[in-house]
């Protein structure tokens, strides 16, 4: 998913304080007592004029006082100034817009910004440069306008945004072209993106305008669905942006995703690496989220993990701006990490967030529709793997037990059901579809590669067939065929064709690159399944051993069992311990299975083995003593599918509570690992 990089007002006083100013003077004196010393010679330095909202020539008392407010983070002393002000003074174009820049800036709070800001365009509406000079409020009908055009455009409405820059240009004379370039991608006038930005890389000298257009041109040529032959306009973004001697987020993430969408997954890595080392709270990009994806994709869930707990830092200190515009992304990709870890129930709760908050998407080429298809697709995958955690808890209940959870698995069923009635609906347009199936396609929400398979179900094999052949002969799999056997491996085993979902999934993990590892576990597991009923055990155990391995949650999420022997001693907790596991729709029991052992001595023991004996899972506990054998069988199968179908990460549930946005100060100062986390980012 591309993104537009955002500048937002910099309240920074600039000048010396009345100590340092003292001092000066004081200095001055003293030199200027010595007879032998010319005074003409000596160099008065200059005291540079503060910036208030970007303007240097604001004279009004109020507004200096905001601005000196803002400049020392006193932002609820700002608020109460610019309110107040407003209150006393709504005729006043300059409070309206002060208080529209605290709603904005400070609080995010687009809508009520908006209001204000045409309040503040009502009482001037200056329609000409003359006219405008004639009045003392010529720098607030500018800022005006710009905020407008800015705010416009990052509430979808691209238009108004254009036509508010035309505006300035012409009352102000003002060269507004490069940052025409975006809203005109966000309209998808690619043509009229690349004119806008070609201009400016012809007449505008300003080096910040020049990265614009690059960027600007840069998502112009992913608009087809064929890869891009060349990565220059991307890479000239960020050379342009490094004159000024610092580096952008967003261009260094737009060239991650542009390395993504070229398959040339090192080189995202790398330019992400550079990203994760400039701390902009100002920048809608937070490289973490794409490191916290990519590592996720890969398999390193150690470095996922330290990724997801840096992710956190990145976005404590992110403007509230910035939060309004990638709130929900934070949420997706932390539910997709819980959902692998096993913690489906907090997977539902922050995809459900995501669904009720939308981001703000004005930044992000992505449509709005595009996000909502996405967090509504990961809160089907989420409720359903809820589910089958509730059907490995049910096999350890009798049926008196078990009767008191119908209520919340149909509750599950329905919430997946209409997760994915919601998901398919909006996934329905064809030309967004057949653009979904490219890999890492750029223009598009990020979805991950292993994610994506699961939009075939929701569409229908027979439609997805047709469209998938039509994205195969517009070149969208020209770099890698693999992707296209992948999908055709998951549409045939929908499709209950065992041979073609054999020999689609052999095709698949030929070509597949090696470090897309969950959608390789994806399809092993499809064809282990295909391998199964067409009676090749051995193959199949095999396969599923593979697919295990790279991907323990896998099993829950396919809706699948491990063809496993179960090997338990004589022991009654390990019968009763057998009869639960039995039971689970984990396992399934076959005399050349994987090895499944049960073990009462000298602990109690549940573990997975290879058929080779290779543990793959176990877990090990002390039998309690204020249990009976039944309580401790029931506790050892339930906390064993916990440990074999997650990650293995012990995530407290304060922990997982900052991840809705609970206070990620608060959890840093009370959890070293999270302090450690924050210091290391901030040293970056």
């Amino acid at each position: 998913m591309f993104q537009k990089s955002i500048c937002l007002w910099s309240y920074k006083k600039i000048g010396l304080t009345l100590l340092g100013t003292a001092l000066l003077y004081s200095g001055q004196l003293t030199l200027g007592q010595d007879s032998s010393t010319d005074l003409s010679s000596i160099p008065i330095p200059r005291i540079p004029q503060s910036l208030c909202f970007g303007m240097t020539d604001i004279s009004e008392r109020r507004a200096l006082e905001i601005c000196d407010a803002l400049s020392l983070k006193q932002t609820v002393k700002a608020r109460e100034l610019a309110q107040q002000w407003v209150r006393e003074k709504p005729d006043l174009a300059a409070a309206q817009f002060a208080f529209s820049e605290i709603l904005f800036t400070i609080e995010g709070n687009m809508p009520r910004a908006l209001y204000h800001l045409n309040k503040a365009e009502e009482l001037t509406g200056f329609s000409s440069l003359a006219e405008a000079l004639s009045s003392s409020d010529y720098q607030w009908h500018y800022l005006t306008l710009s905020q407008l055009s800015y705010v416009h455009q990052l509430m979808g409405d691209q238009l108004k945004s254009l036509a508010y820059l035309d505006l300035i240009s012409d009352v102000y004379g003002q060269d507004v072209e490069s940052f025409k370039g975006w809203p005109l991608i966000k309209l998808k006038d690619f043509d009229g993106a690349r004119a806008s930005a070609n201009k400016v890389l012809e007449s505008d000298t300003s080096d910040r305008a020049k990265a614009r257009a690059w960027n600007t041109l840069c998502a112009a040529d992913l608009a087809s669905l064929a890869p891009i032959e060349s990565m220059t306009a991307c890479e000239r973004a960020i050379g342009e942006d490094d004159s000024n001697g610092s580096s952008d987020t967003v261009y260094l993430s737009n060239a991650a995703e542009v390395s993504l969408s070229l398959l040339r997954i090192d080189e995202a890595e790398a330019y992400l690496d550079k990203a994760t080392r400039y701390l902009n709270p100002e920048s809608v990009a937070d490289p973490w989220i794409y490191k916290l994806y990519l590592t996720m994709n890969q398999g390193r869930f150690d470095e996922a993990r330290t990724a997801l707990d840096r992710m956190l830092v990145w976005r404590e200190q992110q403007e509230p701006i910035v939060s309004t515009m990638n709130r929900a992304e934070h949420f997706l990709v932390s539910a997709n990490f819980l959902l692998l870890a096993g913690y489906s129930q907090d997977a539902i709760k922050l995809t459900a967030t995501a669904l009720n908050q939308p981001d703000r998407n004005g930044s992000y080429s992505a449509d709005d529709s595009q996000k909502d298809s996405y967090a509504a697709l990961v809160n089907m995958m989420s409720n359903r793997a809820e589910y089958q955690v509730l059907l490995e808890n049910r096999a350890t209940l009798n049926w008196r037990e078990s009767f008191d959870s119908l209520i919340t698995a149909f509750s599950l069923q329905l919430a997946a059901w209409r997760a994915e009635r919601r998901a398919a609906a909006l996934f329905a347009n064809l030309d967004v579809l057949q653009n979904r199936l490219r890999p890492y396609a750029p223009l598009d929400v990020h979805i991950p590669e292993w994610v994506e398979p699961e939009i075939v179900k929701l569409i229908g094999t027979g439609v997805m067939s047709n469209i998938l052949d039509q994205a195969l002969s517009n070149g969208a799999f020209q770099l890698n065929k693999g992707y296209y056997h992948a999908y055709r491996t998951e549409i045939s085993s929908l499709d209950n064709n065992t041979q073609a979902t054999l020999s689609a999934g052999q095709q698949a993990l030929a070509l597949l690159p090696q470090q897309e590892v969950l959608l390789r576990a994806r399809v092993t597991a499809r064809v282990a399944e295909a391998a199964f009923d067409a009676s090749n055990i051995d193959e199949a155990v095999k396969m599923y051993e593979i697919a295990y391995q790279q991907d323990p949650s896998i099993l829950r999420r396919l809706e699948t069992s491990l063809p496993v022997k179960i090997v338990a001693d004589e022991s009654l907790f390990s019968d009763l311990t057998k009869s639960f596991l039995v039971k689970s729709p984990r396992f399934r029991e076959v005399d050349s299975g994987l090895i499944l052992e049960i073990k009462s001595t000298p602990l109690l023991s549940i573990c997975l083995k290879s058929r080779s004996g290779n543990p793959l899972s176990c877990y090990t506990s002390t039998a309690s003593e204020n249990q009976d054998n039944r309580r401790n069988a029931q506790e050892m199968t339930r906390q064993f599918h916990t440990q074999a179908f997650g990650l293995g990460f012990d995530i407290s549930k304060a922990q997982r509570s900052t991840l809705l946005g609970s206070s990620v100060i608060l959890s840093s100062q009370n959890d070293s690992n999270l302090q450690r986390n924050r210091e290391a980012v901030l040293e970056r």
